[in-house]
Order: C-alpha cells, then sequence, then structure tokens
C-alpha cells in the first residue's frame, strides 16, 4: 500500500451509524457493519441527503473509539455535507476533526478483500511502521470513483496519528 502523512481539515458527514466492535465484527452473528452497509445503499440514503459536497463518494468512519482496535467503537457510513443546516431529521451527523492523518491507498482488488487486507496490514504495524501513534480519534475510508468496480477497488483509508 502507498502511504503518505497529510493534514486534513474537518470532514463534516450525514448518513447513518451503528456501534460495534471489532470483535463483534468477527462473528457473522453479531457483525453490524455488513447490515448497515446493504442499509445504506439498499434505501438510497445517498440520495436523500441534503448538500453533499461530492455526490457519489462514500465515507465509511470509525470514531467515538472506547478505547483502542480492541474497544468498542462507531462505525458510520455517508456522505460529506457543505453544511448542516438542510439535514432531515433522523440522520446522524458526525465532523471529522481536522488532524494530522496517515493516507493510505491500496492496490486495486476485490471487495470487501481488499479492505480487510488494508485494515490487516494496519493493525499489525507499529507505530514506527505506521509513522506515527494512533490518537483513536477518528480514521475513515473514501470510496470514490475509483470504487465503482467491486472487483477492482482503489480505497484510501485515512488513520488517525498524534501529531
Amino acid at each position: 500500500m502507498k502511504r503518505t502523512k497529510v493534514t486534513q481539515d474537518e470532514i463534516k458527514l450525514v448518513g447513518i451509524k451503528v456501534r460495534t466492535s471489532n470483535k463483534a465484527e468477527f462473528n457473522s452473528s453479531t457483525a453490524k457493519i455488513r447490515t448497515t452497509i446493504e442499509r445504506y445503499f439498499k434505501n438510497r440514503i445517498a440520495s436523500k441527503i441534503a448538500d453533499r459536497k461530492n455526490p457519489g463518494t462514500t465515507i465509511c468512519l470509525y470514531a467515538e473509539y472506547e478505547s483502542d482496535m480492541d474497544g468498542e467503537y462507531s462505525y458510520f457510513i455517508g456522505e460529506e455535507v457543505t453544511s448542516y443546516y438542510n439535514i432531515s431529521k433522523g440522520w446522524d451527523i458526525y465532523t471529522i476533526p481536522a488532524q494530522t492523518y496517515v493516507k493510505f491507498t491500496t492496490q486495486s482488488g476485490a471487495m470487501p478483500n481488499v479492505v480487510i487486507n488494508a485494515w490487516q496490514q494496519i493493525w499489525q504495524m507499529s507505530g514506527a511502521d505506521l509513522g506515527g501513534i494512533r490518537n483513536y480519534q477518528a480514521d475513515f475510508e473514501i470510496y470514490d470513483a475509483r470504487s465503482k468496480d467491486p472487483n477492482n477497488t482503489i480505497v484510501d483509508v485515512y488513520i488517525g496519528i498524534k501529531s
């Protein structure tokens, strides 16, 4: 994976979220992320979000960490918006903080394996390998035009690090 250290401005998101953990996600009877993603796309939630900044670009966020990668966190799927002003009731909102990230760009691969493999590599990295110590404030994935083909997907994964 290609790796770059970047400073990212805050990002306003609108979508839906669920509380989960990696332990829960590795058990098909307790996993919640897949069903949340299916609900998001089946119900065409993105098309119902007002003030979309980049229509068609989906952001999947991991935030509100209980501790680290072993604790619970909130998983959020949605789109960036220019404003929260016209947001309908029933949507979740989250502002990804401006901070320093290590941005990983995956090789082209099939979904969901390309993302699972990226996270497995990231989880194995020390702070030195990563390029900084994770801060567990917000990590996210960006699915843009490069991820439209499920058999040849490229994803950017942003890992928040301490400045």
